[in-house]
């Protein structure tokens, strides 16, 4: 099991990068992620709140860095051409020296969108747009020679994209969202890893359904690296994990008590029991969420108390 964490772009720039440098130097992540939203990313926050961009810091954070693997988790297709996105993509591997992962996903942040110009396609076409875009990133990435790609939103005609990235054929894509019909059908078929919520039993049938994508395309899905991306809370303070508990109820669908049995929330040996029913549901990396401020000791304690027991 591997441990990835999202401590993003809202913070004062001095204590983000001293965030990801606590990270790449005294802890055993192996992956560290920005978000890649333009005002902070969830629909009740503050949009008035600090955002950096964040394929701009990410570079940034890459020189910063020296070992961690680094990206954003995930990229809205709406935001970019995907073929501008590829040559980001191989501009910070090469910053980084081969440690990007290309985290992209169909965008659903209506109100930013509306905020900065940007259309809001239907589902369908976000992820239409989604599943083209991996393809044509693909391309750029992987053909020595000049790219031609005519899709129905997407086109390139001898498209250049050198220098190609570092890592070959090319920084692993992660595609991030649970929709079982299409986003885990483009996983399938074009992604390296898989970027989901949810509790272990969740995940367990996510990973169901794309392994049956990846029968019908005709791949191994071993190929398919399975993560996972949530909370992660080492406290032995009862009164906070019961709000907390409370806090996250809605949003997984749960009761309190529930979250507090299924969820990695709560004393550290109740942390490690969930992360490994997460591995027996096939999970093989779990990403943590945080949130400025960050106090460097408490990440400390789930580096020293869970992640060094699984890595």
């Amino acid at each position: 099991m591997q441990f990835g964490i999202v401590a993003a772009q809202t913070a004062p720039w001095p204590e983000l990068v001293g965030m990801w440098r606590f990270l790449d130097r005294e802890t055993q992540f192996s992956t560290a992620w920005l978000i890649d939203h333009f005002v902070p990313g969830e629909p009740d926050d503050d949009p008035r709140g600090p955002c950096f961009d964040g394929w701009t810091a990410l570079a940034a954070l890459a020189e910063a860095t020296e070992r961690i693997r680094l990206g954003v988790l995930v990229t809205g297709v709406t935001y970019r051409n995907p073929a501008l996105l590829a040559k980001m993509a191989s501009t910070v591997d090469h910053v980084s020296g081969g440690r990007l992962e290309l985290g992209i996903g169909a965008a659903w942040h209506y109100a930013e969108h509306r905020m900065f110009g940007y259309g809001f396609p239907s589902v369908r076409e976000r992820e239409d747009r989604l599943e083209e875009a991996v393809q044509l990133i693909r391309l750029l990435f992987e053909s020595d020679e000049p790219v031609s790609f005519s899709g129905e939103h997407y086109r390139l005609e001898n498209a250049f994209c050198d220098p190609k990235p570092v890592q070959r054929p090319r920084p692993p894509i992660v595609i991030g969202g649970e929709g079982e019909k299409r986003t885990l059908r483009t996983l399938a078929r074009y992604g390296d890893v898989m970027d989901c919520g949810g509790t272990p039993e969740t995940l367990a049938q996510k990973i169901r359904v794309v392994e049956g994508h990846c029968r019908d395309a005709g791949r191994n899905p071993a190929e398919i690296e399975k993560a996972w991306k949530g909370p992660i809370v080492v406290s032995d303070n009862q009164d906070h994990l019961d709000r907390l508990a409370g806090l996250l109820a809605p949003e997984y669908g749960l009761t309190g008590d529930e979250v507090r049995r299924q969820m990695p929330i709560g004393s550290a040996q109740h942390v490690r029991d969930v992360v490994e029913r997460y591995a027996e549901a096939g999970v093989q990396r779990m990403t943590m969420i945080t949130t400025a401020p960050w106090k460097h000791e408490f990440y400390r304690r789930v580096n020293d108390e869970v992640v060094a027991a699984f890595t």
